[in-house]
């Protein structure tokens, strides 16, 4: 490829804007007022990273062989946050407000503070600690 690349972020496709966008302001993404009345927003989801949503309806518009995916992801979205208690405090304030968790809290073997939860479309978000060597420990199943 002759051509040099630079990855600029990732666009979800929602079945409902408004459920996808107060899940991600629970996050901390900031979207413009209005967001979720509109078929396309997105948000700076940190240094270089930009979130974009836009509806079924929308990508049907211009891509008329679009077909809706079946069944749930397996990627994940990946946060990182400042603190082991704040992966659970958002994990907490998330399943509180009706989503699904996926992974509960705990303590990953890679030595970071580690939880999933299922956003309104059926993506995995995970939220993940600094690592500490100290709780690093062998891969299970390896």
């Amino acid at each position: 490829m002759s051509q040099t690349l630079k990855f600029v972020g990732l666009h979800l496709f929602v079945r409902d804007m408004g459920k996808a966008v107060a899940f991600y302001r629970m996050l901390g993404l900031e979207f413009p007022p209005g967001a979720e009345n509109g078929p396309f927003t997105g948000a700076e989801a940190g240094p270089g990273a930009h979130l974009a949503f836009g509806t079924f309806a929308l990508t049907r518009g211009y891509d008329p062989k679009f077909r809706e995916p079946k069944g749930g992801s397996t990627n994940a979205l990946q946060f990182d946050v400042e603190s082991r208690e704040g992966v659970d405090r958002i994990y907490r304030e998330l399943t509180a407000a009706g989503h699904e968790g996926h992974l509960a809290p705990h303590d990953a073997f890679w030595g970071a503070r580690y939880a999933e939860v299922i956003d309104p479309d059926g993506n995995t978000v995970g939220f993940q600690s600094p690592r500490d060597d100290a709780l690093r420990r062998r891969p299970p199943g390896l």
